[in-house]
């Protein structure tokens, strides 16, 4: 059985490791993701790419302090995806999104078998590897179907629209399609993020459906 103590102070905070046997390591997670808004009613919970259901994360948002603890419910397509109630304990007024977050592993479920800083592991093509079944969707239109099952998000950010990654690298250009309401729109990478793709306002704004900020049945395709 794993016991939770606190470790020592670092920057940002008071870290929350887990003893296994003699030691005491830290199980900070995800490092590097940022953590997004599913737009998703209900009470507080997340849903993840990286852990199953059941696993108990803590999401510290280190601009403001706040942290919550919550469970997670089902996939997404990113490390750790806030539904409304629990991004509400965390946010910052106005921001959509958590740039500086730390998120520990705080009970339940297993370590991820590979911790790359983002939602998954690259594969050989720089695909990452599937957080869920891709649905048997229809075949893309033009160029390699990538992230298979993930979900697309909206950063809450302003700008033309743009995307952010934490599969592909900046410059990487991607079409991202609703399958809910056949709108398509063709984004650049412009930055990293914990999500196979991270739409920005402006490019979430020409694939949404009204008053979501969630994309379930997404198709992501590599086209330059």
């Amino acid at each position: 059985m794993l016991s939770v103590t606190t470790g020592a102070l670092v920057t940002g905070g008071i870290i929350v490791t887990v003893a296994t046997g003699n030691a005491s390591v830290p199980d900070v997670v995800c490092p590097g993701s940022t953590v997004t808004l599913s737009g998703e009613a209900g009470p507080p919970a997340a849903s993840s790419g990286t852990f199953p259901v059941g696993t108990k994360l803590k999401v510290t948002n280190l601009d403001n302090g706040q942290a919550t603890t919550v469970t997670v419910n089902g996939p997404s397509g990113s490390c750790v995806l806030l539904n409304n109630a629990a991004f509400d304990k965390v946010r910052e007024p106005g921001k959509n999104l958590i740039r500086r977050a730390r998120v520990e592993r705080v009970g339940g479920g297993a370590a991820p078998a590979a911790t790359a800083g983002a939602s998954g592991a690259a594969g050989p093509s720089g695909a990452t590897a599937p957080s869920g079944a891709a649905g048997g969707q229809a075949p893309p239109a033009t160029g390699e179907v990538v992230c298979p099952g993930s979900t697309v998000t909206l950063s809450g950010e302003a700008g033309p629209p743009a995307a952010s990654s934490g599969t592909f690298p900046v410059g990487t250009k991607l079409k991202v399609t609703n399958l809910d309401n056949g709108q398509a729109t063709t984004v650049t990478v412009n930055g990293p993020s914990g999500s196979c793709v991270l739409l920005n306002n402006a490019a979430f704004d020409k694939v949404r459906e009204p008053g979501k900020n969630l994309i379930r049945r997404a198709r992501v395709e590599r086209v330059g």
